[in-house]
């Protein structure tokens, strides 16, 4: 796997794109920082590739630079009707998110090369966690996740508490706060398309 890939956010430079992108739209991070609800320092680290954004960071900040989480995953400015990224080719993050917290998951980007996009397919690795560690995430959208393997529980804010098995489907509306945690001692895998309302 080319090197490019294993180290995607600093190859990538999604923290550049974000600020280019705010800069270019004469957005202060103050400005930003309000229009998302996340603090200035988390969007500095962020910005700098001090951390690993999770899914819901970043599509907040899409959102607010009135863009689509893809283009901060985007290699070429080309656009093609079709594009085909290879396995070996995937985009990895890492594991830690804001505040050195453990997000209990890591993802790979399956369509980064597909620019001007309404959805935003990913595979997400879950960890096994204590309930009391599951993190909780919420932002604007529709979130479709297929499990692929082992178990999976889904915990909202408002009580919710759903146990997933292989093969099973969840569709829901990502504005309420939600998290998740692999049951036993496997890793769970699922295929999690994200749509993010602009």
């Amino acid at each position: 796997m080319p090197k490019e890939v294993k180290n995607a956010l600093k190859d990538l430079g999604i923290g550049w794109k974000i600020r280019k992108l705010r800069q270019d739209k004469n957005i202060t991070i103050q400005d930003l920082s309000e229009k998302t609800g996340l603090s200035k320092g988390l969007i500095s680290q962020v910005e700098n590739d001090q951390v690993s954004p999770p899914i819901s960071t970043l599509l907040k900040i899409a959102s607010a630079l009135k863009t689509d989480i893809a283009h901060f995953f985007e290699q070429k400015e080309s656009d093609s009707k079709i594009t085909v990224v290879k396995s070996d080719e995937r985009i990895k993050t890492g594991r830690r998110g804001v505040k050195g917290i453990e997000l209990g998951y890591s993802y790979e980007s399956l369509a980064y090369k597909k620019v001007n996009k309404h959805m935003e397919p990913f595979v997400v690795t879950f960890e096994p966690k204590d309930k009391d560690d599951i993190v909780m995430f919420s932002h604007e959208g529709e979130e479709c996740l297929l499990l692929t393997s082992g178990q999976l529980e889904f915990i909202t804010e408002k009580g919710d508490n759903i146990l997933l098995e292989e093969g099973d489907c969840l569709y829901f509306e990502s504005d309420i706060a939600h998290g998740y945690r692999a049951i036993g001692k496997e890793n769970a895998v699922a295929v999690v398309v994200v749509y993010n309302k602009i």
